[in-house]
């Protein structure tokens, strides 16, 4: 396992709230990276790759140079939305509704809270996702 500095910490400084603020979610390392968690599923992953020691997930995200990773839960029917803009977005193929996302500079922070709060919704329990309305607007 590797340490939390793996993740820039200003990515982290985003995420954090973003995750925490939903109900009953905790926060431990990952086999590498960060995850955020509801009982025992994961949220959301925060990693960086680098291509030449997770050439899966570099393959995946189309990387030729180490690049900072998120991954997360999607509907299956907003999958191909997603995919259809590409950058920044891509889809890992080891389960229909993992999707991933590049976090560069230019990333968008209240899409990434709305597509959080979807995760957390897909996995909590339903009277603890019932507690989670739309993301506030930033506005």
């Amino acid at each position: 396992m590797t340490e939390p500095g793996d993740v820039p910490p200003e990515v982290l400084d985003r995420l954090r709230p973003i995750c925490l603020g939903l109900p009953e979610t905790y926060e431990e390392p990952a086999w590498v990276g960060i995850r955020w968690r509801i009982r025992k599923r994961t949220v959301a992953h925060v990693f960086t790759v680098d291509p030449a020691r997770q050439v899966v997930h570099a393959r995946a995200a189309e990387l030729d140079q180490p690049a900072c990773l998120l991954t997360f839960r999607s509907p299956l029917d907003e999958i191909a939305g997603l995919l259809s803009g590409g950058h920044p977005f891509y889809k890992p193929d080891w389960s229909p509704t993992v999707m991933g996302m590049v976090l560069d500079e230019g990333a968008d922070w209240v899409e990434i809270a709305e597509l959080l709060s979807e995760s957390y919704c897909m996995l909590a329990p339903k009277r603890l996702a019932a507690l989670v309305g739309p993301p506030a607007s930033t506005h």
